[in-house]
């Protein structure tokens, strides 16, 4: 019985030892197959010899050669490559060293074995534990690929070869990604091409990247300049940007070191005159009491104004007598009267303002007021 069936009950559809006498039977026909073939190469060879050694039959490519095997192979109604092939192995194994019980087949896996002495040694030294050479273990041996994968070499290259169709890798990567523990078990490297090949599409690249967002942890190991970026492309939108700007000045840290920046604090600031003019006109449009507020405004500035004049007045003749035999040098005597030159333009200012209503500032006001 062969040393494969040691106990079952059944072997298929038939008794172990139904299937002991099918595959002695079997062995027989093989042995015959192998003689055959090997013979239909031997007279392949005598019409045409192999022109020159080596693991490759490429003296076959010869117009010639091919001419000649082709002819025969129709002759004996057999294909071009088969007998080709029978030809080649036929080549690679003298009758003396072509081992009786072996397979045709194995015969041709190792005849890829360029080393004769190898090739010979081999066919010669079953695994270990068996008593003849398998096809799969011939295979295994000439590092070529098997047809039942054991080790987990074998079996990512049977998958390598079943996923070179492009939907069936994508349909075997989609599954796999579905399981956390093969998941795990993938390179960091291998990871990041994957995420950026499956973020390609854009939407795609969008669910992601908020899902992201969301887990802190992530967030954390995010570079500086990375996460400025991302704040800058999500605040393109004024509405986000705008909601976004008012949590982050809630927060007394940020507020402080974003009023460091001058262009930050001046747009902050004219932001709120903007917004209070805003407020008093929607407040003088829509409310009825306008009118009477707008009556209190003009005293209150009326009141401020005399006030200021008081204050400036009062002012100068606190400080003006103290100035007593006092000589200012020329770079103070120049900034004094720049300053008396902006009272005076303001003065005018006033004047117009009160006699006229109108409290335009023309160009060369606004820069005597600015200091400039």
């Amino acid at each position: 019985m062969p040393e494969e069936i040691t106990t079952a009950d059944k072997v298929g559809s038939v008794s172990p030892a139904r299937y002991a006498e099918i595959v002695a039977e079997l062995r027989n026909l093989v042995q015959t197959a192998s003689r055959i073939q090997f013979t239909i190469g031997d007279y392949a060879l005598e019409v045409e010899p192999m022109r020159e050694s080596g693991g490759q039959e490429r003296s076959d490519g010869l117009f010639t050669v091919k001419d000649s095997l082709f002819r025969l192979a129709e002759d004996i109604g057999v294909s071009y490559k088969s007998l080709s092939d029978n030809r080649w192995v036929a080549s690679r194994w003298p009758q003396d060293r072509r081992v009786s019980g072996v397979s045709f087949t194995v015969h041709r896996i190792f005849a890829g074995i360029a080393d004769e002495d190898e090739r010979f040694e081999t066919i010669l030294t079953p695994p270990e534990g068996r008593t003849r050479w398998t096809p799969d273990e011939a295979n295994r041996r000439a590092g070529r690929q098997v047809v039942k994968p054991i080790t987990p070499q074998e079996k990512v290259s049977a998958i390598h070869t079943l996923a070179k169709d492009e939907a069936v890798a994508a349909t075997v990567t989609g599954d796999l990604l579905r399981r956390p523990t093969v998941v795990a078990q993938v390179k960091q490297e291998d990871k990041v091409r994957a995420v950026e090949e499956l973020t390609r599409d854009e939407d795609v690249a969008a669910t992601v990247t908020g899902d992201l967002l969301r887990r802190p942890a992530v967030v954390a190991q995010v570079k500086q300049a990375d996460r400025v970026r991302v704040v800058e492309e999500l605040t393109r939108d004024d509405h986000v940007a705008a909601e976004v700007t008012t949590g982050l000045l809630r927060r007394p840290d940020v507020a402080f070191k974003a009023m460091s920046d001058d262009t930050a604090r001046h747009q902050v600031n004219h932001a709120q005159v903007e917004r209070g003019r805003q407020a008093r006109d929607q407040f003088e449009d829509t409310s009825p009491v306008a009118p009477a507020v707008k009556n209190i405004d003009r005293s209150v500035e009326f009141l401020d104004l005399v006030t200021a004049c008081h204050a400036f007045v009062a002012a100068a003749g606190r400080v003006v007598p103290g100035m007593r035999d006092r000589q200012l040098g020329d770079d103070e005597r120049i900034i004094v009267h720049e300053n008396v030159a902006r009272v005076r333009a303001t003065l005018d200012w006033i004047e117009t303002a009160v006699d006229t209503g109108r409290v335009d500032v023309d160009g060369e006001l606004a820069r005597l007021l600015q200091g400039e």
